[in-house]
């Protein structure tokens, strides 16, 4: 009971007390529940890879929005982590192609450009018809720096930089904002410039 008390708190938003909830429910559930959320924790660590076009996290490579002829190939939208790909997904309204950062710069923490998936953002458009990249890193201070530092590396590729409008409330997450918040944000996007809009 200890080794998975002490295992759950390390999963992030999970307390002491929140630990020992989920390990006095799981002694109690039937065991099927159990070996289900096992094998689940199991699979997801076996199954999921990174989506070798646009960093994502998938089953099969190229993930299901890569290999969808359906989608428009000259736009990407770049984001932070995998979970906002699915927050952006669930508006409804954007129906181009992303590119997964998997972090953000944040020089304090010594996340610099070489530990984020900016070369390949680079290299997709020099090597593809992209007309547009949308930055939508999350309103804070790392993410508008990502942002700005993003802006000034694709600029000079002859590609057009914008950022999702700013209707999105500064210093919270895409996976908390309402899907209208982010529907208006998408579609009022405006072009990034030295950060006063």
């Amino acid at each position: 009971m200890a080794r998975l008390i002490d295992a759950l708190t390390k999963l992030p938003g999970v307390g002491k007390r929140s630990a020992q909830r989920i390990a006095f429910h799981l002694l109690k559930a039937p065991p099927e529940e159990c070996a289900t959320l096992a094998k689940a924790i199991s699979d997801f660590r076996k199954d999921l890879r990174v989506c070798s076009e646009c960093g994502n996290l998938t089953e099969a490579d190229p993930c299901p929005i890569c290999a969808d002829p359906r989608r428009e190939t000259h736009t990407l939208l770049v984001v932070e982590q995998p979970n906002d790909v699915a927050t952006l997904e669930a508006t409804g309204q954007y129906h181009g192609r992303y590119h997964v950062l998997m972090g953000r710069l944040a020089p304090l923490e010594g996340i610099g450009p070489g530990e984020l998936n900016i070369h390949t953002l680079v290299e997709r458009v020099k090597g593809n018809k992209i007309k547009e990249v949308i930055l939508g890193t999350n309103p804070t201070l790392e993410g508008d720096g990502t942002s700005l530092y993003l802006a000034k590396t694709l600029e000079p590729l002859g590609v057009r930089v914008t950022r999702l409008a700013r209707g999105l409330p500064t210093g919270t997450s895409l996976e908390v904002v309402s899907k209208a918040v982010l529907a208006e944000a998408i579609a009022g996007r405006g072009k990034l410039s030295d950060g006063t809009h």
